[in-house]
């Protein structure tokens, strides 16, 4: 796909991952991780600064929904930057495979490091071993909901760009 081909698809990607936030949904359950894995992936040949994308939409929404802890918000943003940075690891050799690793990575450098700054930031937890694994035993239903969520979203964008990239609209307008 062409530079603006992929633009393109990452605006809706982008509007699609802004809409579905902003929606009552469970718990974790966005489209942001997978949103940033695609920006890894495919986004840096539109421009090194669409890794920046997913943080840019979750400051934005975060405005609308709310803020907590600003120490935590952190860890989330890094987080969303870090799994764009697997992407960029997955961009090497992708397929089904290493995309789904990537996935699963991504989610779980998320859940470790947010709900690190959980424990050490909040106030909740006692600030030792029993209490950072109290903090991640507690979060576990989260860890779940985030597997789903990422899993699905992951396999939409992706899906939906090799369908579009092999048999949709950009395929028609190449031909043209």
């Amino acid at each position: 796909m062409t530079k603006k081909q992929i633009l393109i698809f990452l605006i809706g990607a982008s509007v699609a991952s802004v809409v579905l936030r902003l929606l009552p949904h469970p718990a974790n359950v966005t489209p942001m991780a997978a949103l940033a894995l695609f920006s890894g992936v495919y986004g840096t040949k539109v421009s090194k600064w669409v890794l920046a994308l997913p943080i840019v939409l979750m400051a934005g929404t975060d405005l609308i929904v709310g803020t907590y802890h600003w120490q935590v918000m952190i860890a989330v943003y890094a987080s969303f930057l870090a799994i764009a940075g697997i992407g960029l690891l997955v961009q090497r050799m992708k397929n089904v495979g290493t995309i789904t690793l990537g996935t699963l990575g991504g989610t779980l450098l998320f859940f470790l490091a947010t709900n690190a700054a959980v424990w050490a930031f909040s106030g909740m937890y006692q600030l030792n071993l029993a209490g950072l694994m109290l903090s991640y035993a507690m979060a576990i239903p989260f860890l779940k909901l985030s597997l789903v969520g990422d899993l699905f979203y992951t396999a939409v964008f992706f899906g939906m760009y090799e369908f579009l990239k092999n048999y949709g609209v950009f395929r028609l307008v190449q031909r043209i």
